[in-house]
């Protein structure tokens, strides 16, 4: 049985050949070395994640309508300071969908969670992006002093968020989470509605990577994935509210925004105030999705936290 950097046992599965035989060819491109499995957690959810380098751990979280290969530009910068992994959330991704199970904050806390103690991964650095920095922090309240720090880029909780991307992704959104027309604007998406709702977080739309759009679209073409999707749409309040417990947090936190991100400067500064004493940074020219955007950057933001 295979063991973490810590050494602890950890409940892993390779890829099945016979079920989802391509979920890794996208990410097999970029990730030159490392381990790609699945952990699965007590109740049978298989997590599909990576793992890369050696050093302190440091795991990667993503947001809304991505994956870990949102991170395919910042971990070959990571895995040579950090034993680095990414993981795709329950729901999200090649992670098992289960789109009638809760995609609140505290059940994706709770299996967050879970991940961590599965790979016995004991005291991360803990870095995401959007509803990732959210967990994130959220996580990192809970777990105390076994959590070394959080570097949150973006944090994504307040309302209406992801509406606020461009008038396309006002109408969709409010449409997937609208009582009765919503499960059918939620099965209408394809890549132009995703392309377009997606380049609405880029100071520059044109930083997203058409290889990357392709690849969420394929992932947003598996059964019952847009039923999740609305659910956990109709569940960011959820997130909102986990502003709450960021007083609770002991370890040291960055907090990062992009200049042109689409939180105002009352959502930042109602973060700022709930966090104890964060350090804060700003990136120019940057938008929501700043792995992508600024992968340098983002790396050297981390590492730099790292060796204070």
């Amino acid at each position: 049985m295979p063991r973490s950097a810590n050494g602890n046992h950890i409940m892993t599965t390779k890829p099945p050949v016979s079920e989802h035989a391509d979920d890794w060819i996208y990410t097999r491109r970029w990730l030159k070395a490392g381990e790609t499995a699945f952990a699965t957690l007590k109740d049978g959810t298989r997590i599909r994640y990576v793992r890369v380098g050696e050093g302190p751990d440091l795991v990667l979280t993503h947001t809304v309508r991505t994956q870990l290969d949102i991170f395919q530009f910042v971990i070959p910068l990571l895995s040579k300071h950090f034993t680095v992994y990414a993981l795709d959330l329950p729901g999200f991704g090649w992670s098992d969908l289960k789109p009638d199970s809760e995609k609140d904050e505290p059940t994706l806390r709770a299996q967050l969670r879970e991940f961590l103690q599965v790979l016995g991964i004991e005291r991360p650095i803990l870095a995401g992006e959007s509803i990732g920095a959210t967990l994130s922090l959220s996580l990192a309240a809970e777990l105390g002093d076994r959590v070394e720090r959080v570097v949150a880029f973006n944090t994504y909780d307040y309302l209406p968020g992801l509406e606020r991307a461009n008038l396309l992704a006002s109408i969709i959104i409010k449409g997937v989470r609208a009582p009765i027309v919503g499960p059918i604007f939620a099965s209408k998406e394809n890549r132009a509605i995703t392309g377009g709702i997606i380049r609405g977080g880029f100071h520059d739309p044109k930083t997203l990577p058409d290889d990357l759009l392709d690849e969420y679209s394929r992932v947003g073409n598996r059964p019952g994935y847009g039923k999740g999707m609305r659910r956990l749409l109709k569940s960011l309040p959820s997130f909102v509210a986990a502003r709450t417990r960021y007083r609770s947090i002991r370890a040291p936190v960055t907090l990062v925004w992009g200049d042109s991100d689409w939180s105002s400067r009352e959502d930042r500064a109602g973060v700022e105030r709930s966090v104890p004493s964060p350090k804060v940074i700003t990136l120019e020219r940057t938008g929501h999705f700043s792995a992508v955007e600024r992968p340098r950057d983002w790396a050297d933001i981390i590492i730099a936290a790292a060796t204070r």
